[in-house]
């Protein structure tokens, strides 16, 4: 039976019109399918493959760490070189006093944990987060997500839950000494990339910290460098309690992180012992992989250069038909005038080799998230046929 034949009758599907492009190997900014055919990548995985695909760097670091052995233990309770070490690197780029990490296995998954360990830590058990948001879709996730089309066929959801909008400085009142947190994204990604102003996230600082309540960053899309700097947190030099990772964290593996104080995360083992508890958490392979990217973005990706590769598109895409673009680094909205032209844009530019992608809450945008070493006249290629797509548009 074929890929193509088992992946529709197979393999569980997210929608009824999945791309189903089947690709054979990636390497750098590009994918190729069965025939030959190359597609410019400019999504990276949603976000994912920031250093392009087929690194050789990480891939080596699997290759060993495959050698070496796989699963050995549950988390948390054999001391493995690869978890242990990608954790001391990963805190050294985060700002103190966020000193230590919890590996998990999805971006949702350190979503979960850091709306426990908030609770865990204040003692209370409202949440509040922003309208349109996106943190995950497991039960706890969804429940702090802003997008109620998505959310209402599952609830009832996790109570005490309140929403915010993103940006808005009047509505930080609603933060008061019952709220255990308030988890926002510094860039809005499924919304269209929604960036938070300085002003703003110092005047959440602040409230948080007028009531304590504690201040998560879901820095899944918007870390490791996506936005021109490590963080997306580092723009504004606010520093929040927890930070939540994912995506391009781990070099294309997948994974996890909440990361936290070492006494805020010591709460986990007592009270009840085994708080959270994760089997394939901090995977050996995962943290290789996550090292070695790691690494090899210090050594190699140039955040100035990143900022201005997103500069260049936001200016070289600006068309008559092009509402707006919102863009930090290389991570962009473009926005047109519906989802219908959305769509024609998509479908021609898959046609003449370049993938672009969706928002989930954001229809009538397309977003751009290429590798962030991709090179310019990748850039150049494919600006010019989103431009022939604007073009045909009516």
């Amino acid at each position: 039976m074929k890929a193509e034949e088992n992946f529709y009758k197979r393999q569980a599907q997210t929608t009824p019109f999945p791309i189903g492009l089947e690709g054979t190997h990636a390497k750098g900014s590009y994918i190729y399918d069965t025939s030959g055919k190359k597609y410019l990548d400019m999504v990276a995985g949603i976000a994912v493959s920031n250093l392009g695909h087929g690194n050789k760097n990480v891939n080596r670091a699997i290759k060993n760490q495959v050698d070496k052995h796989l699963h050995t233990m549950v988390y948390g309770e054999f001391i493995q070189s690869a978890p242990a070490e990608f954790a001391a690197n990963l805190t050294g780029i985060l700002p103190k006093p966020i000193d230590a990490v919890y590996f998990v296995n999805s971006g949702a998954e350190a979503v979960e944990a850091a709306l426990k360990l908030a609770k865990r830590c204040t003692g209370r058990s409202q949440i509040i987060s922003f309208k349109k948001s996106y943190h995950g879709s497991t039960h706890g996730a969804l429940s702090v997500s802003g997008n109620e089309l998505k959310k209402r066929p599952f609830r009832p959801l996790l109570p005490d839950v309140h929403f915010i909008e993103h940006n808005v400085g009047a509505d930080l009142n609603h933060i008061t000494t019952k709220t255990a947190a308030v988890i926002i994204e510094p860039v809005q990604g499924d919304a269209g990339v929604r960036i938070a102003s300085k002003s703003y996230l110092k005047a959440l600082r602040e409230r948080c910290n007028e009531t304590g309540t504690k201040l998560i960053f879901d820095e899944i899309q918007s870390g490791m460098g996506r936005t021109g700097k490590w963080f997306a947190m580092n723009h504004s030099e606010v520093i929040p309690d927890y930070v939540t990772l994912g995506k391009a964290t781990f070099g294309g593996m997948p994974g996890g992180a909440l990361a936290a104080p070492k006494n805020e995360l010591d709460a986990f083992t007592h009270n009840p012992m085994l708080g959270h508890i994760t089997t394939f958490g901090g995977h050996p392979v995962v943290c290789a992989a996550g090292n070695a990217a790691l690494e090899e973005m210090k050594r190699t990706v140039n955040f100035e250069e990143v900022e201005a590769k997103g500069e260049y598109l936001a200016t070289a895409l600006k068309h008559e038909k092009v509402l707006e673009i919102r863009q930090i680094g290389l991570m962009l909205a473009v926005d047109l005038s519906s989802a219908n032209e959305v769509q024609k844009v998509f479908d021609y530019c898959l046609k003449n080799g370049v993938i672009i992608f969706w928002f989930l809450s954001n229809p009538h945008s397309f977003r751009l998230a290429p590798p962030l070493n991709i090179e310019q006249k990748d850039l150049e290629k494919a600006v010019k046929v989103m431009r022939e797509a604007f073009n045909i548009l009516p």
